[in-house]
């Protein structure tokens, strides 16, 4: 790894830790020519699965445009930054242990539909009236009328699960 600050190539790892939710490692480095110490971060490099799309056309999987897209349904709602990279790392993460080359465009929208109902069923009401193309105020009140009752993220997230991995 090339020091930062004078470009000598020969530096030292001195302190290597995990970090975010453990997959990545992060690397405190020591330059042996000025003694400038910098942190790198060493991550595994996946490949996404390619996204086809409804009208059969295939695409590369667009991480920036997962993340507008939830961000755009979450507007001006109580959520974490946080819980929101999590949602979006948890689906990264489904996808790349599927192990398939190719994922439906409609695998992912469900897999956001579903981060979306645990963190706020405002946004995910948002989100599923464009991505289900609700037609009229009917589909719109059905959708609405399921989520009442069904119980809120916080009330599943505040329950005990019955059985292990729930």
């Amino acid at each position: 790894m090339r020091c930062p600050f004078c470009a000598e190539k020969d530096t030292r790892v001195v302190d290597s830790r995990l970090a975010g939710e453990g997959d990545e490692v992060r690397r405190r480095r020591e330059c042996s020519a000025c003694k400038e110490r910098f942190t790198t971060y060493e991550t595994v490099e996946l490949t996404l699965p390619r996204v086809v799309k409804r009208d059969g056309s295939r695409v590369p999987f667009d991480e920036a445009r997962l993340r507008a897209g939830m961000l755009r349904a979450l507007e001006k709602r109580p959520v974490d930054s946080e819980r929101i990279e999590q949602a979006i790392g948890h689906i990264k993460r489904a996808l790349t242990a599927g192990g398939e080359r190719e994922v439906a465009s409609r695998v992912i929208g469900e897999r956001v539909m579903a981060a979306l109902g645990e963190l706020d069923q405002v946004a995910y009401v948002r989100f599923a009236s464009v991505y289900r193309s609700f037609q009229d105020v009917a589909a719109f009140r059905e959708e609405a009328e399921r989520l009442e009752n069904e119980p809120s993220p916080e009330a599943r997230r505040s329950q005990i699960p019955l059985l292990p991995n729930e």
